[in-house]
């Protein structure tokens, strides 16, 4: 069993940043793939970023590429977001996964386990 505790969220404005963090317990992170998901009220959870067990390959929707930062601190536990040039169609609660892979963009039948969310409330 693994738990994940998503932190970082707030409420930032437009073009600012943030940084989330995800640190497990139970079970060492350096041997499973993460994602992270946002999800906003009325709609599907959806991937926005996800990074390899083993070379920490990294994966990214296109609406977050080149704004958005996946990394990991296999030593920590710990899984990074780190969010720039932040918009506020980027508003919504953030969670941290372990996923089966990442080599094709996850589904939500692809995770195995979730945090409980961090709310990122990104004003105009």
């Amino acid at each position: 069993q693994v738990q994940l505790v998503e932190s970082g969220g707030g409420l930032v404005q437009a073009g600012g940043s943030l940084r989330l963090s995800c640190a497990a317990s139970g079970r060492a992170l350096s041997n499973y793939n993460m994602a992270w998901f946002r999800q906003t009220p009325g709609k599907e959870r959806d991937f926005v970023a996800g990074i390899t067990w083993g070379r920490g390959s990294t994966r990214y929707a296109d609406s977050v590429k080149g704004r958005f930062t996946i990394s990991r601190d296999n030593a920590k536990n710990t899984v990074y977001l780190q969010m720039n040039l932040l918009k506020p169609e980027d508003t919504a609660v953030y969670y941290c996964a372990v996923v089966r892979s990442v080599v094709e963009r996850p589904s939500l039948s692809d995770v195995n386990y979730w945090g409980q969310g961090t709310q990122v409330t990104v004003s105009s």
